[in-house]
């Protein structure tokens, strides 16, 4: 199989972008661009990132608590940062929680308790419970075919 074109496939469909961040030992403050987000279940109420193995994200998180930042549409540098490409100038304001820092100006967060961790081939699922949540009403940062891109505002759909 073509992995190349694999991931091109996979890329015609539009994900979220979250950045999920967590608290090293030594609180510092670390985190991951991860457009691998998804629901599990809400009663217990879960949620799941999956991480490339090879990332340094993967071992720095395991066991901690977590939290999903769902990043705003004038957020990309934020999501660039995380993704590993450093964004000069760059001011992060912070919000800390029980579960980790939160990314302010996100258009919501979802603190974790860690659940579970599966192996998913070279992916760890990281899936937690979530503990706490909040939500802003906003235009979300969008990922397709390799470019980010923003949504509008829920005013402008129209139904059909």
């Amino acid at each position: 199989m073509d992995i190349r074109d694999l991931r091109n496939c996979l890329g015609k469909f539009a994900t979220g972008v979250t950045v999920v961040t967590w608290n090293s030992e030594n609180q510092q403050k670390q985190g991951i661009t991860v457009n691998s987000f998804t629901s599990v279940s809400l009663d217990p109420p879960l949620v799941l990132v999956s991480i490339d193995k090879k990332a340094k994200a993967n071992e720095r998180m395991q066991g901690k608590p977590f939290v999903i930042n769902i990043l705003s549409s004038g957020q990309e540098a934020i999501a660039w940062q995380f993704a590993g490409k450093e964004q000069l100038g760059l001011q992060i304001d912070w919000e800390e929680s029980n579960y980790g820092p939160k990314i302010q100006g996100s258009l919501a967060t979802i603190e974790c308790k860690p659940w579970e961790e599966y192996d998913g081939g070279d992916h760890v699922l990281y899936v937690g419970e979530v503990k706490n949540y909040h939500y802003e009403e906003g235009n979300a940062l969008v990922f397709f075919q390799g470019k980010f891109l923003e949504t509008n505002s829920i005013d402008n759909y129209v139904k059909k």
